[in-house]
């Protein structure tokens, strides 16, 4: 029988996820990532993955009658998630966390401690768990087929199969709750092995399966902060996190002129306009961060419209690395709308994005996406040029 492991975070869309993956035939195994205690991010609400999650999943899964097991990534995400993500903002960026987390944990880590249990239970070879049959991630197309282990997760969105047999991640059909944005960085071997059971449906479909089950996670809320860091106040968890003080600095106008007092770099992102603190005769925005000096530049809402980024890490997903100038669509945020742009290669991994129009806050750290109509090409990592 087909294995799959499916990620339960203890909300509704992995509890139904799990149900739907187990009635298309799987022998189904739920698992929680442990990510970190409570105590550790200075918070006592249910997120994701916190304790009180993993009891959730647990109910949803004797619920469904399914295994269930918890895997201790605490240390994993510290160093893959949390370390990036204050490493980021230290360096004036603002990291999109759940793209790294996705990349090293959910697709990876977590297939890995999967597979060598089943391996332990000698009910798959090492052969077909380390990839041989699957290809690597520059595997040609043809060489990848599907392995006996699976990972499904209650991601909004689509993982298709092209005549070629490269495997193409397309936009989730629900406008509204489209994940795509957030799995840019998957490789052909991931998705060779990867479920989306709910990339066809909507939320309100998801919380009506939940409730015809009877499923304790069918009205719970989702949560819209990052996991770590709920009520989003990212400074504060970064200086608690660390034990470091940010010192002030100056804010300075493009001209050089000192504008006021700032309280620490990590307190700022690109486009930021409330919570500067300064008493201006006209709204003033943060138009970037100069580390080295410790100085936040400010400037008019005009002045944060750019053209032009360049993308490092660049992951090329529906289609191979292009050769040439490619006519697509990009997103630089996830709650962006997508905008006409040409992408130029640089390099296999770097490309040069420019865009018909000027986008505003094109931000340091974050992802953009690009798209050809619903399919992902790929995503990479943002630094803006003037």
């Amino acid at each position: 029988m087909k294995q799959a492991l499916v990620g339960m975070s203890g909300g509704v869309d992995s509890s139904v996820a799990a149900y739907l993956v187990r009635e298309a035939g799987y022998e189904v195994t739920g698992a929680t990532m442990r990510l970190f205690d409570n105590e550790t991010i200075g918070v006592t609400d249910k997120t994701c993955c916190s304790l009180s999650s993993i009891e959730d999943a647990c109910a949803v899964a004797n619920k469904l009658g399914i295994n269930y097991v918890v895997y201790d990534m605490r240390p994993d995400f510290r160093r893959e998630v949390i370390d990036r993500f204050v490493s980021a903002y230290e360096r004036g960026e603002t990291p999109n966390p759940c793209v790294a987390c996705n990349k090293y944990l959910k697709f990876d880590r977590l297939y890995e401690l999967s597979a060598a249990d089943l391996l332990q239970t000698e009910e798959l070879s090492a052969d077909s768990l380390s990839g041989s049959e699957a290809g690597g991630q520059n595997a040609s197309d043809a060489a990848l087929d599907i392995p006996p282990l699976s990972i499904a997760t209650g991601h909004y969105a689509v993982i298709e199969r092209s005549p070629s047999g490269r495997f193409m991640l397309r936009k989730g059909s629900d406008p509204g709750k489209d994940q795509s944005y957030f799995l840019y960085d998957l490789t052909q071997e991931q998705l060779s092995r990867t479920l989306f059971p709910l990339g066809s449906m909507s939320k309100p479909e998801v919380r009506e399966i939940a409730a015809s089950l009877g499923l304790v996670t069918a009205k719970k809320r989702e949560s819209q902060d990052i996991c770590f860091v709920p009520g989003g106040d990212y400074s504060s968890f970064i200086c608690g996190y660390t034990g470091h003080e940010y010192p002030p600095g100056d804010f300075v106008s493009t001209d050089g002129t000192v504008m006021g007092r700032h309280k620490g770099i990590i307190n700022y992102t690109i486009g930021q306009r409330k919570g500067l603190g300064l008493a201006l005769k006209k709204p003033a925005y943060v138009l970037d961060i100069d580390v080295a000096g410790n100085r936040v530049i400010l400037g008019d809402n005009e002045e944060l419209f750019t053209s032009e980024l360049t993308a490092s890490d660049f992951n090329w997903v529906s289609m191979a690395p292009a050769k040439s100038d490619i006519r697509a669509s990009a997103r630089i945020r996830y709650r962006h709308h997508e905008a006409p742009a040409t992408v130029i290669p640089l390099a296999e991994d770097r490309v040069k994005i420019i865009f018909d129009e000027p986008q505003r806050a094109i931000t340091r750290g974050q992802s953009v996406v690009v798209y050809d109509g619903d399919y992902v090409i790929g995503g990479g990592i943002i630094s803006w040029e003037d």
